[in-house]
């Protein structure tokens, strides 16, 4: 957890405004979708843990309980997922062929339990929901020059960040920035 940085708060006009930024992803081409999402995950992580504290605490205010249930729950499924990707073949393996898979395989898991102790609604809306709405605005978002320097300093390892933490964990890096940190090293080594 050594060198790790959070990133800047970006502002709204830069995270919000205008319809110039935003465009419908190419759904046809996942990678160059999958590439805008991890790229502004990366670039706007502060904003975005911002927008889902405001979501959970509006949630956490109607139904306190309900909300550290699933947030207890969410956070032990996580870490289970992780633990479990990096000791056990298997679902190393599968983690790595389908990332996305595996993710969906978290939440869908975080829900049943969740729904086991009667708080889907508040799980749906005071987890789900925020991450919802990440999802969204990291697939519409535009990356811009800067966006893209961010990402590749992240992944060539000049800078680390939560959100790097987390979807390293999660197998979503980058091709192109693992390409870069791969030719940076080998550069390195001659």
């Amino acid at each position: 957890m050594a060198g790790i940085k959070i990133a800047p708060l970006r502002p709204w006009d830069d995270f919000y405004p205008g319809t110039d930024r935003f465009a419908k992803p190419d759904f046809g081409d996942l990678t160059k979708w999958n590439n805008r999402v991890v790229s502004n995950l990366l670039y706007y992580q502060t904003n975005y843990l911002a927008l889902a504290i405001i979501v959970f605490l509006i949630m956490g205010i109607l139904n306190p309980l309900a909300m550290i249930l699933g947030g207890v729950v969410v956070t032990l499924v996580f870490m289970g997922a992780v633990w479990a990707g990096e000791n056990k073949a298997v679902i190393k393996n599968f983690k790595k062929k389908n990332p996305t898979v595996f993710v969906v395989a978290v939440m869908g898991a975080s829900y049943f339990l969740v729904s086991l102790f009667g708080g889907v609604m508040v799980f749906i809306f005071g987890i789900t929901f925020p991450i919802l709405l990440i999802f969204i605005h990291a697939s519409l978002r535009l990356r811009n020059l800067k966006n893209k320097m961010e990402n590749n300093m992240e992944g060539v390892g000049l800078k680390k960040s939560p959100m790097g933490v987390i979807l390293e964990a999660l197998g979503q890096q980058e091709e192109s920035i693992n390409k870069i940190a791969d030719f940076i090293a080998s550069k390195v080594k001659e």
